[in-house]
């Protein structure tokens, strides 16, 4: 596994030491590991499959028109 130095200020590395401990019982390491993996790799749009999949359990409506996946990827 490769290292990397990030330079942080002293006051935000104190702070998020405590909130990686106290929120998520790790170490702040392993907080960034978790997030820049979770932002950058294929897997992190699994939560959009999963809104789908729970707005399609719920049988919503959207007015008169029904929107579609594509409807809504087409942007």
């Amino acid at each position: 596994m490769a290292n990397i130095t990030l330079s942080l200020d002293d006051g935000l590395i104190k702070a998020g030491r405590e909130y990686a401990r106290k929120n998520h019982g790790t170490s702040l390491t392993n907080l960034i590991r978790k997030l820049l993996k979770d932002t950058v790799t294929p897997s992190s749009g699994q939560w959009v499959h999963e809104c789908f999949a729970l707005m399609d359990k719920a049988k919503g409506r959207s007015g008169t028109k029904g929107l579609s996946r594509e409807d809504l990827s087409r942007g």
